[in-house]
């Protein structure tokens, strides 16, 4: 496992991280908690050392918190999120920070998500939603300085909306936020444009999500994709989207002249490109998902004719919607 350093943080976290929502056990179905417990196990033998929850992804601070706890000889990095106090996902213009992050809302919901894990502290808290609007506005700024002189976070960060990178900037740029967490792949590329660069320039951590397009860039979506009944997917991938994907990655993997099965490792390898990522969290849900991404961290970047061939490939939507 290869290690890259959190932003200005001084914080060494492993290029794969660990995305656990789907371990939650509430949007996606499937999990099983024990195979979860053993995922997160072999994902820290193999030498991962961060992993990213929330507190409003079912189970999984719980289940986090109960492996980290059990690998108390190992240095492992735990992020998690705190949501928006009016409940709104994303966070639309013309909010004042009052209604979404007031300091005692982030405070009452950092200590039930410590109670949840059972931790003493968290590496990372972040705002599950973002909106530059509330640079310099609001007491969320005073509640995080707070908490971090108490031991009880080392870092605060913020998750962007979806498909938003540019409404970061100015947190960015003021110097007072640690790391964002975005969604960049193959897909949605736009983060390279202004928002990576202007982290590299501030010592501004970067945790990607999505890097799979939620299972888009797997090679595993086809036409005839179904999903369980109460799965989240089945709105994301609805009508004909799972069609549309198909043919994207097609078009992918008929470019890069790779097999339909290497699609995972490309979308993975394209995002670890960019010397701006401080980690990538996937979704992992099974050992098998955790041994196959964690072997990507082996120092190979995709080369420069590889991501010039990517770089046409950029399809903006927005699924979530």
């Amino acid at each position: 496992m290869r290690y890259r350093e959190l932003g200005r943080s001084g914080l060494s976290v492993s290029e794969i991280g660990y995305g656990a929502w789907g371990i939650g056990e509430s949007a996606w179905v499937g999990a099983s908690e024990d195979e979860s417990v053993r995922a997160l196990h072999r994902a820290i033998d193999l030498g991962l050392n961060f992993i990213d929850t929330a507190r409003g992804y079912g189970e999984s601070e719980r289940i986090v918190g109960r492996v980290v706890r059990e690998r108390a000889g190992d240095e492992v990095r735990v992020a998690t999120k705190v949501p928006p106090k009016n409940g709104v996902w994303p966070a639309p213009d013309g909010l004042d920070p009052a209604e979404t992050f007031p300091g005692d809302h982030i405070r009452a919901s950092l200590e039930t998500s410590l109670r949840a894990s059972g931790l003493d502290h968290f590496d990372v808290v972040q705002f599950h939603v973002w909106s530059d609007e509330w640079v310099g506005r609001g007491d969320w700024l005073e509640t995080v300085a707070e908490l971090k002189q108490e031991g009880k976070i080392r870092l605060f960060g913020v998750s962007i909306n979806d498909h938003q990178p540019d409404n970061a900037l100015a947190l960015v740029r003021s110097g007072v936020v640690d790391s964002v967490q975005v969604i960049y792949n193959i897909f949605d590329q736009a983060p390279g444009d202004a928002l990576l660069p202007a982290c590299e320039e501030h010592g501004v951590g970067v945790i990607v999500r999505v890097a799979l397009d939620e299972g888009g860039l797997t090679g595993r979506i086809t036409a005839g994709t179904t999903f369980p009944e109460g799965d989240w997917r089945n709105h994301y991938f609805r009508d004909d989207r799972p069609a549309q994907v198909e043919q994207r990655v097609a078009a992918i993997v008929a470019d890069l002249g790779i097999a339909p099965d290497e699609i995972a490792e490309y979308a993975l390898r394209f995002v670890l490109s960019s010397p701006a990522v401080s980690t990538v969290i996937p979704g992992m849900r099974t050992v098998r998902n955790v041994e196959r991404n964690t072997a990507l961290s082996d120092g190979r970047p995709l080369t420069a004719d590889q991501l010039a061939v990517l770089a046409k490939h950029r399809w903006q939507r927005n699924f979530y919607a």
